[in-house]
């Protein structure tokens, strides 16, 4: 079995989460993980203004992914960035570019799900889910989220992301918050759930 962890990532807030995701999904036996990220599509004058030049420089190793190869994997989670309730323009450029497999049913009966990273705890983490879950549906994925079955998004002593419909982080206004322990534990046990149904579709 095959999984793809297919994220795009700012400030590295969304990157952090993918190897959770991927952490959690190679616990599952027999399940190769790759992860990947998406092309970028600001120019380079304003990845130097917004800071984020220096920032990705953490995970300019990863790779860049095609729409083509989403084929050959059994699950994909996808990770991004919240902008105003939805995807960011990248991953959503990436999205569109994946017409050419829409239309021969290529990714159909794949698990999918998906996770993000917003400032604020009411940035749109829910809207942002379920905008992409719709666009799985439209390729016929099977949809995996993040059940209450993971009990760190019941507590409400710290500010935490967390949502039945996948993990998130609070990455704050200035991207000052990194991922706490909770939010990545979240990330872990999608990356793990995602994969186990995975595994069972395929036997």
């Amino acid at each position: 079995m095959k999984t793809l962890i297919l994220f795009y990532s700012t400030y590295g807030h969304v990157y952090k989460l993918a190897e959770a995701v991927a952490e959690g999904a190679r616990q599952v036996a027999g399940n190769e993980v790759t992860i990947k990220r998406v092309p970028e599509t600001l120019s380079q004058a304003i990845l130097d203004q917004t800071g984020a030049t220096q920032a990705q420089k953490a995970f300019e190793h990863i790779p860049v992914a095609t729409p083509n190869e989403l084929a050959e994997y059994d699950a994909i989670i996808f990770g991004t960035p919240t902008r105003y309730g939805n995807l960011c323009g990248q991953m959503q450029a990436f999205m569109d570019s994946t017409g050419g497999l829409w239309a021969k049913g290529a990714l159909v009966g794949k698990v999918g799900g998906a996770f993000v990273s917003t400032a604020t705890q009411h940035g749109g983490q829910e809207t942002t889910l379920r905008a992409f879950h719709t666009e799985l549906l439209h390729h016929g994925f099977v949809i995996v989220g993040l059940p209450y079955a993971w009990q760190g998004q019941m507590g409400h002593e710290d500010v935490t992301g967390g949502t039945p419909y996948g993990a998130s982080t609070v990455a704050g206004g200035q991207g000052e918050r990194q991922p706490s322990e909770n939010e990545l534990e979240g990330a872990r046990f999608q990356g793990r759930h995602t994969a186990e149904i995975a595994s069972k579709l395929a036997k």
